[in-house]
């Protein structure tokens, strides 16, 4: 039961992760005329960064850290998945060629970088310069 609860609530933060990274991209599209804080540059790079990352560990041939300790975590235990880890994992797995996913990884990041500079982030502060 301790394996299968953990590699559900791996699975949960991998999903969180995946809606950061498209509802993200998707806030800042709708947002950008009407929602200051799509450009907040704490939130931008956060954004950047996580499907940057995406991107290269796919390039380079990596698998997600998030995919690994959850399926670590489903071999130590029964392996099986709750009914909400059953629905999550389908939204989130497909059975596709690795090179299908370098390929949508690595246009996504290049429509956020895309995004960054058409809706480009507030520019620092100076509110602590004399």
């Amino acid at each position: 039961m301790g394996s299968a609860w953990l590699a559900d609530t791996v699975l949960i933060v991998h999903v969180v992760f995946v809606l950061f990274v498209v509802g993200g991209f998707a806030l800042i599209l709708a947002g950008a005329g009407r929602w200051g804080w799509v450009r907040n540059r704490a939130f931008r790079i956060a954004h950047l960064a996580a499907i940057v990352f995406v991107a290269i560990e796919t390039l380079l041939g990596f698998t997600c850290p998030l995919t690994l300790w959850e399926d670590v975590l489903r071999t130590t235990g029964r392996g099986e998945r709750s009914f909400i880890g059953r629905w999550l994992a389908w939204l989130l797995y497909y059975n596709l060629p690795e090179w299908v996913f370098a390929i949508a990884y690595c246009a996504f990041a290049l429509a956020v970088v895309w995004a960054w500079r058409a809706i480009p982030p507030r520019a620092r502060s100076n509110r602590h310069a004399l």
